[in-house]
């Protein structure tokens, strides 16, 4: 079997002659971006090979670029694009005698394939789309698989991104994460990992894994860790959307609210992070009239979700309760440090992580005084954040605080020579020169 690790956009170019028009393929790009996670996910239930599966969407996408510009878009394109790649699957399936048993199974499936779907065959459909999707993104994060791996699985099958967009915005090679994704399919496909939705415990127990790959990317994508921007919003979008399919997905789930809650009150400050030539503009000094309000909204009512759900209060929940005292102030003077301290120490007690206890000591800081807070700075494990640019960049901030500006710069200075971002070694390098001349 053939393996296609190029992504759609290089399957574009080489299947769409000069004479396409424009638009057609603007809108197969669009409906791809929309369609290919539950075009892939309803293949996998069928074939049980996320490797044939995603062989088998991009060979009906390859057919769609030779059909609409010509025919025009169906009224269903993700139907359209369904039936074609069963179709195909089925072709596939009686050249092969190892899969005959299976092209019988996918042909009943399909007697109907020729009609456009009727309204009870559609939402027989978006049941299974539910469930298939939701299975997918349990195996893209299963266990066997490394981090990286699962991130870049779930970044190229449920995002629909190309290796090239996932290497440009983790600053690696094509070369590694078309490998990594390889390896991935081929380490499911040799272990027999079933195409399912895990229950029960299982389930419970495999959903962190989900929200940790999803916060990852959104986190890369908010504040990335190298090159020369310091946000990448496609991978804050692209984060989004799948947590918002989780929550559809696992409604009782409280921590799946509260992932989307935080995300999207996170969001809400895009427009307001960076200054004209795109420097990084700190939350204290943000233009809160530049936030979106209807993100803040969407992320509060998340929020609503995530409490009112029968499970306990998980550190995802924590953070956006964190993120929702800073939307509800208008200003930032408004902000309720005390609230935000205290929520960071619960959360501090639940993770025991040295990150969040430095963020902890910025809240007491603010609350208490910039003594208190490097005193709760000075209190941490720093060997557990050795390498961390942001806790000399803390202590300069609290240092510059207290007037002791020569020990300030030199933290400023530490904390720039830590960092891989440009954006941020000019933040740190600015405020070691304005400390240097205080």
């Amino acid at each position: 079997m053939r393996g296609i690790d190029d992504g759609v956009i290089t399957v574009m170019a080489a299947a769409t002659d000069p004479n396409t028009p424009r638009d057609a393929r603007r809108a197969i790009d669009a409906i791809w971006r929309i369609e290919s996670a539950r075009l892939i996910a309803g293949l996998a239930r069928f074939t049980g090979d996320l490797g044939r599966a995603e062989e088998l969407a991009q060979d009906a996408l390859v057919i769609a670029l030779e059909k609409w510009p010509e025919g025009g878009v169906p009224d269903s394109p993700g139907a359209w694009l369904m039936t074609t790649a069963k179709n195909r699957a089925i072709d596939l399936a009686r050249r092969d005698a190892t899969f005959r048993e299976k092209a019988e199974q996918i042909g009943r499936e399909s007697e109907s394939d020729g009609a456009a779907p009727s309204a009870e065959s559609e939402a027989s459909l978006d049941g299974e789309i539910g469930d298939d999707l939701l299975s997918l993104v349990f195996t893209t994060c299963h266990p066997l698989l490394s981090r990286e791996a699962q991130v870049a699985l779930t970044l190229r099958l449920l995002g629909g991104l190309t290796t090239g967009e996932i290497a440009r915005a983790y600053m690696t090679s094509e070369a590694t994460v078309a490998a990594r994704i390889t390896r991935a399919k081929k380490k499911l496909a040799e272990a027999g990992v079933p195409f399912e939705t895990p229950s029960g415990d299982e389930l419970s127990a495999r959903l962190p894994s989900v929200l940790s790959v999803l916060y990852l990317i959104f986190n890369e994508g908010y504040t990335a860790t190298a090159g020369d921007d310091w946000m990448r919003t496609d991978l804050c979008e692209e984060a989004m959307r799948l947590g918002r399919i989780v929550a559809e997905l696992s409604p009782r789930e409280p921590e799946v609210h509260g992932l989307v809650a935080l995300m999207e009150l996170q969001a809400s400050r895009f427009r307001a992070r960076t200054g004209a030539g795109g420097e990084p503009i700190l939350l204290l000094d943000q233009d809160r009239g530049r936030w979106d309000w209807v993100l803040i909204g969407r992320g509060l009512k998340a929020l609503d979700r995530a409490r009112a759900t029968d499970g306990p209060i998980g550190p995802y929940t924590l953070q956006a309760e964190i993120a929702a005292c800073h939307a509800r102030a208008r200003t930032a003077g408004q902000t309720d440090w005390h609230r935000i301290a205290d929520t960071y120490t619960a959360l501090n007690a639940l993770t025991r992580s040295p990150v969040v206890g430095l963020n902890r000591a910025v809240a007491i800081g603010m609350a208490q005084g910039p003594q208190a807070g490097l005193d709760a700075v000075d209190a941490l494990d720093v060997r557990a954040l050795a390498g961390y640019h942001l806790l000399p960049g803390v202590r300069g901030d609290l240092l510059e605080k207290l007037g002791r500006h020569d020990e300030a710069k030199a933290e400023f200075e530490r904390a720039a020579s830590m960092t891989r971002n440009q954006r941020e070694r000019e933040v740190m390098l600015s405020r070691a020169a304005a400390a240097g001349e205080a």
